[in-house]
């Protein structure tokens, strides 16, 4: 009898590196990211229309998260056919999708389930957004292990996290959310800063344990 694939084999660099994988990955993230900025496309809309036009970076979260980790994957798609040095813009790509895809990832299950446990009804679309965003939050970890992001990279994206935390809440452009969350925004905020931090704690451990590696097999 021929001994199927244990668990383990789904968590190991020969699946995960794969590169039928990879193109999945790629092009689902690409796929979603579009879908992401046309569901923000209102809000982005209004917000040039009421506040300063620099605002607007700060306005698609998800999106950018995802359009982040998609390029994530194509720089892994790329290790496949190359071997030149990593650059510093690759880190800041690798950082950026590291801690924003764990953060709204989480962020967006939570606020989906919150909005349900106070009576706000979860239709498909629910559903569909608590998938994929579980799926941002999942692939990120799965694949930090082979990021090459150094802590000057992850202190530039830390920076734009927590000051993108100060735009949504300090300037009213967050993300839209069931008016029976509203009077909990103090609450959300705070939450959100949390995800921050705790992505931007990830980024670094992920960065000291692989540099620790690497030192230890020199």
């Amino acid at each position: 009898m021929q001994q199927g694939f244990s668990l383990s084999y789904y968590w190991s660099k020969s699946f995960l590196l794969n590169s039928k994988l990879l193109w999945l990955l790629l092009v689902c993230n690409f796929l979603g990211t579009i879908y992401g900025y046309v569901w923000y496309w209102d809000q982005m809309v209004f917000t040039i229309a009421n506040y300063p036009v620099w605002y607007i970076p700060f306005v698609p979260d998800s999106p950018t998260a995802s359009l982040f980790f998609t390029g994530s994957v194509a720089y892994l798609l790329m290790d496949r056919k190359s071997n030149k040095p990593k650059s510093a813009f690759r880190g800041f790509v690798e950082a950026f999708a590291l801690i924003t895809s764990f953060k709204y990832g989480i962020w967006a299950v939570a606020m989906i389930w919150t909005g349900a446990w106070q009576g706000v009804p979860v239709g498909w679309d629910g559903w569909m957004l608590t998938a994929s965003h579980l799926a941002m939050a999942v692939e990120a970890l799965l694949f930090a292990r082979w990021y090459t992001h150094k802590l000057s990279s992850i202190i530039i994206v830390a920076i734009w996290t927590l000051w993108n935390d100060f735009m949504d809440y300090e300037r009213g452009i967050f993300p839209g959310l069931p008016e029976r969350l509203h009077d909990d925004l103090p609450t959300i905020e705070a939450f959100t800063i949390g995800l921050s931090i705790t992505g931007i704690i990830i980024a670094l451990v992920f960065s000291f344990t692989r540099n620790k590696n690497k030192n230890s097999t020199t």
